[in-house]
């Protein structure tokens, strides 16, 4: 078969799968396959090609058909400009957190934090800490999750990213520090904490459910997470500090009244570009 026609019948298998877009999503797992861009196939399209790289397209075909994450299939996703490794038993880094990655990358220049120290909740792939100290490299910055997984990834996406300033530890939550004789302080706590409530959990699209459910789930209303690192991250922030959320498309009046009910002041709610709230920060007395 020839790459035009290998195309046409992975995009026509697609069609099955509402969640997908066809003709793209063949083309780039074509490619990766074949490890060529795009442009290589169009400008082969008449080329045959080996049965035996046809059977696994048409196996990756099919195991997205069934609604398999494309980003688990391609082992990567692309996040903040950079390329973030994944597979199953972590979180897929969404583009909308691309803003609280923004946000605090321009609080740390605004501000001019040299030697600033950031505190990570939940490192997932490290798309969160490793973008931020890959354009703030004059930082100290400290990961935790409780999966060991996730940190596997998160430690090879580091050595990919060529990053020396981050440190990560699997802890819940802040476990780790609790028993430390020296008081961890930190300019900043980040997180993306799981935050789907549990009705919202029986929901999920069928790509989703191929995710870590502990990355997702925040409670019986979402919001368990949220209290919890609120009320232990004022043990940790320095005077002044910087806690950061990403929040549900519906829970920033939600987080922005727990946050005040733990005694944190100047809370704003930030809002993506088609104005749904999407990131909650708050300081610290």
């Amino acid at each position: 078969m020839v790459i035009k026609e290998l195309l046409l019948k992975g995009s026509g298998l697609l069609k099955q799968n509402p969640n997908s877009n066809p003709s793209l999503e063949s083309q780039v797992i074509l490619a990766k396959l074949m490890n060529v861009d795009k442009s290589f196939l169009f400008a082969h399209i008449e080329s045959e090609v080996e049965e035996e790289l046809e059977d696994r397209y048409l196996s990756f075909i099919e195991k997205r058909k069934n609604g398999y994450p494309l980003q688990y299939l391609l082992g990567e996703v692309e996040f903040f400009g950079y390329k973030f490794k994944v597979r199953e038993g972590v979180l897929i880094p969404r583009a909308d957190t691309e803003i609280l990655v923004s946000y605090v990358i321009n609080y740390i220049n605004k501000n001019n934090l040299d030697n600033y120290r950031l505190l990570e909740i939940g490192v997932g792939s490290g798309a969160i800490i490793l973008s931020i100290a890959k354009n703030c490299p004059n930082g100290k910055l400290i990961g935790i999750d409780i999966s060991e997984e996730a940190l596997i990834i998160a430690k090879e996406n580091q050595d990919n990213l060529s990053i020396s300033n981050v440190t990560m530890f699997k802890s819940d939550l802040f476990e780790i520090f609790l028993n430390k004789p020296n008081k961890e302080e930190f300019d900043i706590i980040v997180s993306n904490p799981p935050y789907i409530d549990e009705e919202e959990m029986k929901k999920l699209q069928k790509e989703v459910l191929y995710e870590p459910q502990i990355a997702l789930s925040g409670g019986v209303d979402g919001l368990m997470y949220y209290k919890r690192i609120s009320l232990s991250a004022r043990d940790f922030l320095k005077s002044g500090g910087m806690l950061a959320f990403e929040i549900g498309l519906t829970q920033g009046a939600s987080v922005r009244d727990i946050l005040y009910d733990f005694g944190y002041r100047d809370i704003s709610i930030i809002k993506d570009l088609e104005q749904r709230d999407r990131v909650v920060v708050a300081y610290k007395d």
